[in-house]
């Protein structure tokens, strides 16, 4: 990786932290060529147990780095979503891993997408959320128009997208669009932690859990239930549920090893 991503592998957590402060961690095609190879490879990698996405500097990621497209003379969002963004949101929701962004600072247009699509947000007291694209006359793109309305309610999400308003920390955790807020200071070390935790989790069952929350978001009552039956089968043959009956008849600590 070149100094526009920072990653760091430490017992089974892969922190990934995007690098490029001096525009608030803005997007331009390298980053988003090297942030899509290293979920590919947490994907590939099982020593890989869990991913932290975080940004370095006062800010999470601001978006497209809007400079990085001028003088182009044929450019084409609809390429540059196919090629770049949504690679990396389909990446984010399908490793069977857990993934959870540390948002530090602001987190605007596809940044703020990049934070929803992670399955679980920590928010520092300084982080603020906002669906720029009206301010530039376009559509929330990187998956803000699927992830934003089931996270905050159909209404929230037309006035987030129509008005392109901040939304501080406090709000953000009102509204559901975080799961927690930590002072700034701890934001790294509280989220560490907790992925940490998860990385010496079941990690076979999380990413089964993964798998059969994202069906549940389209499938009909008896379909979830039927593929819930199918992953249960799945997760029930796993060294990992064996040593977690065997820990809880012991009355001890499980050492899961996510398989």
């Amino acid at each position: 990786m070149s100094d526009t991503l920072l990653v760091d592998q430490l017992e089974g957590l892969l922190t990934v932290t995007l690098n490029r402060p001096e525009v608030l961690n803005a997007f331009n095609e390298q980053m988003l060529r090297e942030l899509h190879e290293a979920l590919r490879q947490a994907e590939r990698d099982a020593a890989v147990r869990c991913v932290l996405l975080t940004g370095a500097g006062r800010g999470f990621c601001s978006g497209q780095d809007l400079r990085d497209r001028a003088g182009a003379t044929a450019f084409s969002f609809r390429e540059s979503l196919r090629n770049w963004y949504n690679p990396i949101i389909v990446a984010i929701r399908t490793i069977e891993k857990p993934v959870i962004a540390a948002v530090n600072g602001v987190a605007a247009g596809a940044g703020c997408s990049l934070a929803l699509a992670a399955d679980m947000r920590i928010a520092s007291d300084r982080a603020s959320f906002i669906e720029v694209f009206a301010r530039v006359g376009l559509v929330p793109d990187s998956g803000s128009t699927y992830f934003l309305p089931r996270l905050v309610g159909l209404g929230k999400a037309f006035e987030l997208a129509y008005t392109a308003e901040p939304v501080d920390a406090a709000e953000a955790l009102r509204l559901g669009l975080v799961n927690r807020i930590v002072p700034h200071d701890d934001l790294i070390p509280q989220t560490r932690a907790l992925a940490s935790q998860l990385a010496a989790g079941p990690t076979r069952g999380y990413g089964l859990t993964k798998r059969a929350i994202n069906y549940g978001l389209h499938a009909a009552l008896d379909q979830a239930l039927a593929y819930e039956a199918h992953l249960q089968e799945v997760a029930g043959r796993t060294a990992d549920h064996r040593e977690g009956v065997a820990a809880f008849l012991g009355k001890r600590q499980a050492n899961f090893r996510g398989v």
